[in-house]
């Protein structure tokens, strides 16, 4: 029997133009010195929801209820640099979303009691539309960082299709996560 899986549920990105500014703004970042892992630009993604370990059974569980997601192929407009928690505590360096941040946020809604009913908890952060640009392993520097990324909050990476929404693994490596669609939607 295969052990777990480490999914989540997201949409992917293939424009080429935004995964270059957003290369560019990731080296920006990384010379304020701060300690910073960024994304590869071939694993960026929007998340709609974290599942946490699921078994193989499960695999297909999950895809029927993504299955009755309704929606349609929409443009989600990549706008912003922001950090979660926050500014003073930069654990996550982000690009925001605006236009299409509705679509995304009602499908998330129409996911979350479906994924409850299968016995996942709700998600304790809730839903925020986003995609993660960088991680930050320690503190060092992050008064530069925290400074850069003000600087940048207004920058526009411009627009990526959503049109797919994806049941995806995780394999977490040395070398960072390898990322593998299970499944997909697209209506």
């Amino acid at each position: 029997m295969a052990g777990p899986i480490r999914g989540f549920i997201a949409f992917d990105m293939d424009n080429e133009a935004v995964l270059s500014k957003m290369t560019h703004v990731q080296n920006v970042l990384l010379k304020t010195g701060a300690d910073l892992r960024p994304v590869e630009p071939k694993n960026v993604h929007i998340t709609v929801r974290f599942l946490g370990d699921i078994t193989p059974d499960m695999v297909n569980e999950v895809h029927e209820e993504m299955k009755k997601v309704r929606f349609t192929a929409f443009n989600a407009k990549i706008h912003g640099v922001g950090a979660f928690p926050n500014m003073h505590y930069p654990r996550v360096v982000w690009a925001g979303i605006t236009d299409g941040a509705e679509m995304l946020s009602s499908i998330f809604e129409q996911l979350e009691p479906r994924l409850h009913e299968l016995g996942f908890a709700p998600d304790p952060k809730g839903f925020s539309p986003h995609l993660t640009i960088a991680r930050v392993r320690s503190g060092s520097n992050k008064d530069a960082l925290a400074k850069c990324i003000v600087q940048n909050e207004d920058v526009d990476f411009g627009v990526v299709r959503a049109a797919c929404l994806r049941l995806k693994s995780s394999d977490l490596t040395p070398h960072g996560p390898i990322y593998t669609t299970l499944k997909e939607h697209c209506p």
